[in-house]
């Protein structure tokens, strides 16, 4: 049996079960065909194009993890498209996942990574996905930049992991120091894009960057931040925060007001009356805009810190990016009131905002499983009193 019969037999097999049964000293290459099982199994979700090419392969399970989405990756090279670049540059071109889209606009597309064996898999897999006109270069990215000819567009995707392979966040300590070599980068190419990881503050890093920082993309797959992308150019203008969530895209100014009202909306359960709570999408919690939300969707907040939202109408609930639950009722954590909010209820969805228990911590002192149509938020009010708040999904859910 060779090695690709080995793979394509047990293309679905559990991978580490199948590392403890695989034959060694035959003629297959036991660790070469694990990794490709596995990079192909992962990719059936993560990179669905690149499952379906065949001759596709993969590296090592950490650059499987690092590497972008096809829905991620689509989004940049939408951007990208805007200034229709003649010639391109990945710095950290990776498994090649997010070159392989940006370089579809671009004549000449150039492939820069300092890993060897990322670089042989590039050269193997761009021509099977219809990019025989990239150019691969083993380079350091640094090195590269200082020599290369002038470009239309640079991307990079700095390393976010120290020499021990611990996760980094902070701007300054990712590889390369993209405070350290921005004015290179501008000065080798009128556009920048840089992606950084979803848990960087996009203030903080906007505001180091200075103002060739002209939009902040925040970017969500499945209500989860998955990047945050910067786009900067030679020209300063005002900058824009744009949220994107699947198929929801939502813009705003970044000099708008990000403040509370400070006009909190009272949580109170009335008979006949409906009520609903909403919870912002991922990307509008990072990007903090939430007297803009209130002001736009006619909403308000529940408190400073909890980022909840009331809806008084079902029209209003309706058009809110986020989700949205139709209140049921409210207790707080006294044992008489509990014991009311809870009655029939047995399992639960929980969500904490702003409240002293982790969800874990609250789903053990109320005893309830995982799972069910009631869905409780524990959170705090405007006058600092912790509540529980009891909603089912609105009818309406399915645009979440």
């Amino acid at each position: 049996m060779t090695t690709e019969e080995f793979i394509r037999q047990h293309e679905n097999d559990d991978v580490a079960t199948l590392a403890l049964k695989a034959p060694r000293g035959g003629e297959v290459d036991v660790a070469f065909a694990l990794r490709q099982i596995a990079g192909r199994q992962r990719a059936r979700k993560k990179l669905p194009r690149w499952a379906a090419t065949e001759g596709i392969l993969y590296p090592p399970p950490l650059s499987m993890e690092q590497c972008s989405s096809e829905a991620t990756a689509a989004y940049k090279a939408a951007l990208v498209a805007r200034c229709q670049p003649q010639r391109m540059i990945d710095l950290t071109g990776g498994f090649g996942v997010d070159f392989s889209y940006l370089a579809r606009g671009a004549s000449e597309a150039v492939y820069v990574e300092r890993q060897e064996t990322l670089c042989q898999l590039a050269l193997h897999n761009l021509p099977l996905l219809g990019l025989g006109h990239a150019e691969v270069v083993c380079a350091d990215a640094t090195d590269y930049l200082t020599t290369m000819p002038p470009a239309d567009l640079i991307y990079i995707d700095p390393a976010r992991r120290d020499d021990r392979g611990g996760r980094t966040f902070a701007i300054e300590d990712c590889t390369p120091n993209i405070l350290a070599w921005r004015d290179t980068l501008l000065e080798k190419a009128p556009t920048v894009l840089v992606k950084l990881s979803p848990m960087l503050d996009w203030r903080a890093a906007a505001q180091a960057l200075g103002e060739a920082v002209t939009e902040v993309h925040i970017v969500a797959a499945g209500h989860e931040c998955k990047e945050l992308l910067l786009w900067m150019e030679r020209k300063p203008r005002p900058l824009t925060v744009v949220c994107k969530d699947d198929d929801y895209t939502e813009c705003f100014s970044a000099g708008s007001v990000t403040g509370d009202l400070r006009h909190w909306a009272e949580v109170r359960i009335e008979e006949g009356r409906r009520r609903w709570l909403l919870e912002p999408y991922a990307p509008l919690m990072k990007a903090g805009f939430f007297a803009v939300l209130e002001t736009r969707y006619g909403v308000r907040q529940i408190a400073a810190n909890s980022h909840l939202f009331i809806a008084e109408d079902e029209e209003k609930a309706v058009l809110f990016p986020g989700r949205c639950f139709e209140i049921e009722g409210m207790g707080s954590l006294n044992k008489k009131e509990l014991k009311r909010l809870l009655q029939g209820v047995s399992r639960a969805q929980i969500s904490v905002r702003n409240f002293p228990l982790k969800a874990e911590e609250l789903r053990k002192r109320l005893r309830l499983a995982d799972g069910g149509d009631t869905c409780l938020f524990a959170t705090t009010l405007a006058d600092g009193s912790h509540v529980i708040i009891r909603g089912k999904r609105g009818r309406f859910f399915s645009q979440q």
